[in-house]
């Protein structure tokens, strides 16, 4: 009986962790061989590994990236012209902490998505918050919010995000105020957020899909200039 109080009283402190394993070792031979510190530290080893879960499983909820996809889980067989030791770098989620970014590049069904959320899948699992978005979506979003008045708020809280992640980039031209509201977007990340890019359009054509020479200028010296680029080459791995 006492042991349930104390359980009721560990979820009332919010301590989920410790109460489920305080009750499961009541069945447990083995746990009542323990001593006193040999339990608590597994009870706070419990709760801290239980925290740790449930905060990524929100981070990954919110990041709503495209693929469940893994780094460990990247299929380095496919001739793709992909950097093993590049990618290797990036795991270890660095290049965050600086407000690096990361440019895919490559023709279709290469992997440019797996990558790329695979990437940011490792971003929340190292404690970062991250965010999905397909090009086409996110200027849809956009245009939703400038209509209805939410768009500061909006581009407020894509600059929260430690890392944006933005799919199929460039298939279609951006025009002039799509370009100045994309530079809002970037401009807010300088040195402190983190952005991947990835889309089948090669870097150096990038100058040439925004109709504002001006602006292109802007927004590329602050994605270039501080960017990994992974160029994928190859046929596509969607064959059968």
């Amino acid at each position: 009986m006492l042991i349930h109080q104390t359980a009721g009283k560990l979820r009332q402190m919010k301590l989920y962790g410790m109460a489920e394993l305080l009750l499961n070792q009541q069945s447990q031979t083995a746990a009542g061989e323990l001593c006193f510190e040999e339990r608590l530290g597994l009870l706070v080893d419990y709760e801290w590994t239980h925290r740790q879960n449930k905060r990524l499983a929100r981070l990954l909820k919110k990041a709503k990236l495209k693929l469940q996809a893994c780094l460990e889980d990247i299929n380095y067989q496919h001739p793709r012209s992909l950097d093993r030791a590049l990618l290797a770098h990036l795991a270890s989620c660095q290049w965050l902490l600086s407000g690096q970014n990361v440019l895919i590049s490559g023709p279709t069904g290469v992997g440019k998505t797996y990558i790329a959320c695979a990437l940011a899948n490792m971003a929340c699992r190292q404690g970062f918050s991250a965010r999905y978005f397909r090009m086409s979506k996110l200027l849809m979003e956009l245009n939703i919010c400038k209509a209805d008045g939410s768009l500061p708020k909006f581009l407020s809280q894509l600059a929260k995000v430690e890392l944006l992640v933005i799919d199929d980039w460039g298939l279609a031209p951006l025009s002039s105020e799509e370009c100045r509201v994309f530079l809002d977007i970037i401009d807010d990340r300088v040195n402190g957020r983190s952005t991947i890019i990835a889309g089948q359009l090669p870097v150096e054509h990038w100058h040439e899909m925004m109709h504002d020479p001006t602006v292109a200028d802007a927004i590329l010296d602050r994605l270039i200039h501080n960017a990994h680029k992974i160029k994928l080459s190859g046929d596509t791995m969607r064959k059968p």
